[in-house]
Order: structure tokens, then C-alpha cells, then sequence
């Protein structure tokens, strides 16, 4: 039997399980991440020992489609509501070992309810913006300005963020350009201190939210003179806000919730086994 949790940020899901992955990890993934024949989930996230003596707690990181990602700023906010809940820490300042890198947290417990964390916020590290680049994708013609927050975005500002097609964020994230894919957001500047935003991410498709790639927007924005540094941005995600800072030196701060879902067991030698191409 298999112990999870499902937790979400924004709707951004995972499923949750303490200990480290299994040789079947990628196949697991796409099993029980399957909406109609799983459990249903962006993907799971194993919190693990370690590699670092810095940190406090390891994870590793398994897209729907069983690719594994280097880094999930929803996730890791998840990651520190699970430890600090179920008592695994008394601690409210965390280091986490990311095949990314060590990312710092900073725990906000319910005032309510002060044994539950409420909202995290991830210290993400520095943000590596690139100039933008023109690319044809789709008989179109976009500027996509590439981002590394530990994992790859291509970020495209656009007057209207509710009507950008999808599937030319599809198309991008998954351009021969890219080896290996890219996260890909369109985003709405609403005013210097608030940004709309969509995004496919790949491995997983089209979600609710992306922390990294709101991280990514926002740092964007800074580079391209939307945004001021030092200064809290709201940005509107379809499941919800992230507050990010992006400070003068690149390094960016990301606040957001963190809500378990439900807890339980599960027989995934039972279920039915999905292809890689599904």
C-alpha cells in the first residue's frame, strides 16, 4: 500500500509521499496522476533525506507525464506545510535540497490554528533572464524572453491573457528550439505592481498556477521595465495570487498558500497501467 497526501497551491496538485522514490517512479506517476484512472494530479513529490548537511529535508519532483522536473515553487510550499504539520519539524525557517539547488523557506502558521502553516514564502534564488528572442511558432511570429528559476520558462507579455491561445503556449514549451521542453506563461501587465498570467507547463500541460513560472514572469517584468525591483508584485493566476519580489540582484521571493486536500492509501498494482504516451 501506498501513503500520499494530496496537497495543492493554487490548484497547482500534487501527490505528497514521505520517503524516497521508488525505481518506478515515472511509470507510478503517470499512473496515479491520471484524472480518470488515478488519483488525479499535476504530478507527485517525494520528501526525501537530504544530499546536502545544510538542508532539512530533500525532494524530487515527477510530472504527470513521468518526466522528472528540477524544481516546483507550489510544491515546495507544500513541501514545508507537510514536514511542519505532521510533525516531522518544529522548525519555521527550512532549507530544502532541490535537484535545483537548496531553496529557503519561511514558514507562516494560521494564526487560528498556529500547529497548521497557512502560507510559505520561498526564497527562489536568483533568476536568469535572458534577452528576448523571436520565434515562429504556429505561423505566428512571438518575442518569448527565456527565464532559468532553476527550471527553464519562456515568458510572453501579451494585451490580453485571457484570449492567448494555449496551444501556442503548447507550442513553445515543447519547441525543437528547447531541448527538453520549456515551462511556457503568456502574461498581461494590469499595472507595475500586479500581473495576469496563464501557463503550460511541461510535463503536465495546462495548470491552474506555476510558481517557478510566476517567479519567472515576474523577474521578466523587472528586466523588460514593467515592474519595480524591491516591490511586492501580485500576480493573477487561474487558481488564485502569488505575491513575488524580485530584488535588485536578481534573487526572487514568492508567498503563497499551502492546503492539503486529503490523505490516504493506494493499490497501484490494482490500477490499470498507462502507456508513456498517454
Amino acid at each position: 500500500m501506498l501513503q500520499f497526501v494530496k496537497m495543492h497551491g493554487l490548484g497547482n496538485d500534487y501527490l505528497y509521499v514521505y520517503g524516497p522514490p521508488p525505481a518506478d517512479a515515472p511509470a507510478l506517476s503517470r499512473l496515479l496522476s491520471d484524472r480518470h484512472f488515478g488519483i488525479g494530479s499535476d504530478g507527485m513529490i517525494y520528501i526525501t533525506p537530504p544530499n546536502s548537511p545544510a538542508a532539512d529535508f530533500g525532494m524530487r519532483i515527477f510530472n504527470a507525464d513521468g518526466s522528472e522536473a528540477m524544481m516546483c515553487g507550489n510544491g515546495i510550499r507544500c513541501v514545508g506545510k507537510y514536514v511542519y504539520d505532521r510533525g516531522y519539524t518544529d522548525k519555521t525557517e527550512l532549507v530544502i535540497d532541490t535537484p535545483a539547488g537548496l531553496r529557503r523557506l519561511t514558514l507562516h502558521p494560521d494564526p487560528e490554528n498556529p500547529a497548521q502553516i497557512a502560507s510559505v514564502t520561498v526564497d527562489m534564488g536568483i533568476a536568469a533572464v535572458d534577452d528576448a528572442r523571436s520565434m515562429d511558432v504556429c505561423g505566428q511570429t512571438l518575442s518569448v524572453i527565456l527565464v532559468s528559476v532553476g527550471n527553464p520558462h519562456g515568458v510572453i507579455f501579451t494585451e490580453d491573457a485571457e484570449q492567448f491561445p494555449m496551444n501556442l503556449l503548447a507550442a513553445v514549451s515543447t519547441h525543437p528550439t528547447f531541448a527538453g521542453g520549456v515551462n511556457a506563461e503568456c502574461a498581461r501587465v494590469l499595472s507595475p505592481t500586479s500581473l495576469r498570467m496563464r501557463v503550460y507547463e511541461r510535463g503536465s500541460g495546462i495548470t491552474l498556477a506555476c510558481g517557478t513560472g510566476a517567479c519567472a514572469v515576474c523577474a521578466a517584468a523587472v528586466r523588460c521595465g514593467f515592474s519595480p525591483a524591491d516591490t511586492p508584485i501580485t500576480v493573477h493566476l487561474d487558481g488564485g495570487e502569488l505575491t513575488v519580489t524580485v530584488r535588485p540582484n536578481g534573487t526572487v521571493l514568492m508567498t503563497g498558500e499551502a492546503v492539503s486536500v486529503c490523505e490516504g492509501q493506494t493499490c497501484p498494482d490494482s490500477m490499470r497501467i498507462l502507456p508513456d504516451s498517454m
